[in-house]
């Protein structure tokens, strides 16, 4: 009978969320410096009524708790969220780190998870319009619109960065939002309209030759003076310039007012997209000059080259679609993957290329067109990236082999990132849409924990006897011990 009392003596009852565990004091000793193995009477969660802890914490997490303290293996629950189990581990003094490895990469999840909203937090996705209040904070008005002491400016200013800079915060926004679109589309359609040919206007000169006098005129008679046409080159019709100044007209007034109503100037200027809205809109005017005072130089027209930067233009359609911004963030994401596929594509050119200029000249072959290896980098390339032009092809039985390989080769290269890159558009693209649906504003929750109240003697009489009813041998333990 000592040893029955003895073993209850040696254990102990953890109440954890209304859930009873029972077990050793010793078990608890397993791991030092944690809660659990600091337990004592004199805590405020203990009960000697009920000789029991009680904590209201997360059952079945402690589930686990309680496991590792028996087993020495920590183990994740798949039904909990990932950051609620760091919760858990943090209250009972416990180290995240031990999670077993089978249960690392579950674990884990939660991680990349907040990861990945972070990044959707930065890419601004919200279509919804932000308050009065967030956009003070955004601004940084925010003591002075609480104190009401707002000045005109500080009242326009986040009006007029919403209405160009975020197409779905208001009708008249969006209004400005399918203007700039269109701007850009005719832009960009002018841009590639004005070099077709029969888009484009000849200019003709007019020039006087002397002809030669005929063999069977009079001896002193001279040449006759006659006049001909020329073509000598062509321009743009006149009508693609006025398109031009009135689109970048426009362009030039929304990153002028988008700059002034910037929330903050240096971080406008650092944006890509700003970067190439500034470009695209001085090469207009840089061209305009270079026509005006360098037409007659005799390379002009290779200065017209630099007014290819309109086209990045195309860029700004970011700002109008949240899929243009996923699928950006999708290659940046997978910046290594691409950087590794780049690396096997030139090893495998560089390898083929050579294998290929050497097997061609094994065998009599009169029509070889590899006369060197940087001409099989061309081929390797088309080759290896499935594109197949044809103009150099192996004509040897050893060259032909080396093709299939090649070939090959590169369908592998090319096709073992691209899972990577497509579950990194699907996962960007889904927790879009899932933030999409959240409620932007959720009921606080207070964490107020609430005290016990006392207890009364009467209570504890009667909780005593029905202890004593439903368990008579445990009630009569501690007098046969004493």
């Amino acid at each position: 009978m000592n040893l029955i009392n003895m073993d209850a003596e040696n254990r102990v009852v953890l109440n954890v969320g209304g859930i009873r565990h029972e077990t050793y004091k010793a078990t608890l000793k397993k791991i030092p410096a944690t809660r659990l193995s600091r337990l004592t009477e004199a805590l405020a969660n203990y009960d000697p009524i009920l000789n029991e802890y009680f904590f209201d914490r997360h059952p079945g997490v402690f589930a686990q708790v309680l496991n590792y303290y028996r087993t020495g293996k920590l183990h994740y629950p798949t039904d909990v969220c990932g950051p609620l189990f760091e919760e858990e581990l943090e209250f009972w003094g416990l180290d995240a780190n031990q999670v077993e490895p089978c249960c690392w990469m579950t674990y884990t999840q939660h991680r990349d998870t907040q990861e990945t909203l972070a990044v959707l937090d930065r890419l601004d996705l919200d279509t919804e319009r932000p308050s009065d209040e967030e956009m003070a904070r955004k601004f940084g008005f925010e003591e002075a619109y609480y104190s009401g002491s707002l000045s005109w400016w500080q009242r326009i200013k986040p009006k007029i960065w919403s209405l160009f800079d975020e197409p779905y915060s208001s009708n008249a926004a969006k209004i400005i939002g399918v203007v700039s679109v269109f701007f850009i589309c005719v832009s960009i359609l002018s841009f590639c309209l004005k070099t077709h040919p029969d888009m484009r206007v000849p200019v003709i000169r007019n020039f006087t030759v002397s002809t030669s006098p005929q063999p069977s005129s009079h001896r002193g008679s001279g040449g006759t003076l006659a006049w001909t046409l020329d073509k000598t080159q062509t321009n743009a019709h006149e009508a693609f310039f006025y398109i031009e100044c009135v689109c970048n007209a426009w362009f030039s007034l929304e990153i002028l007012t988008r700059f002034v109503a910037s929330p903050d100037k240096w971080e406008f200027a650092k944006a890509s997209v700003n970067i190439i809205d500034l470009i695209a809109t001085l090469s207009f005017y840089i061209d305009l000059v270079l026509q005006r005072f360098a037409s007659h130089l005799e390379n002009a027209d290779i200065l017209e080259f630099f007014s290819i930067i309109r086209i990045m233009r195309l860029f700004k359609l970011t700002r109008h679609s949240s899929g243009l911004k996923i699928l950006i963030q999708t290659f940046r994401a997978s910046a290594k993957e691409l950087t590794l596929l780049v690396f096997f594509l030139v090893l495998g050119i560089v390898i083929f290329a050579s294998l290929v200029y050497y097997a061609e000249r094994i065998q009599a072959n009169p029509h070889n067109d590899f006369n060197s290896i940087p001409l099989g980098l061309w081929w390797a390339l088309v080759t290896m990236t499935t594109v197949g032009y044809g103009d150099m092809a192996p004509k040897t039985y050893v060259g032909m082999f080396v093709g299939a390989l090649c070939a090959l080769a590169g369908v592998l290269t090319i096709a073992l990132p691209v899972p990577v890159i497509v579950s990194n558009f699907a996962m960007y693209y889904s927790h879009t849409q899932a933030r999409a649906k959240l409620p932007k504003k959720r009921r606080r929750v207070l964490p107020v924990e609430q005290p016990r109240g006392p207890r009364l003697p009467g209570a504890q009489n009667r909780r005593m006897n029905a202890i004593k009813q439903n368990h008579p041998k445990d009630s009569m333990g501690p007098k046969m011990g004493e």
